[in-house]
């Protein structure tokens, strides 16, 4: 799993596997998107507007790799 946040969109995207295929996105709710890959499986979230709805530092242990 790997967490990525780009602070100039201000997205978090967490990605469940590390291949890359193409994907589905489904509109869950505002602001949060769910790729769906091959299977019909989960392979990442994308949280639009991330710093409005989340606390970055309660996801901690887990390493944040900031893209700006």
């Amino acid at each position: 799993m790997q967490i990525v946040y780009n602070s100039k969109t201000d997205l978090l995207y967490i990605r469940f596997v590390e291949e890359i295929q193409e994907v589905e996105n489904q509109k869950v709710s505002d602001g949060i998107v769910l790729d769906i890959g091959k299977n019909g499986k989960i392979v990442g979230i994308e949280i639009l507007d991330a710093s409005n709805s989340i606390d970055l530092s309660t996801i901690l242990p887990i390493h944040i790799e900031q893209i700006a």
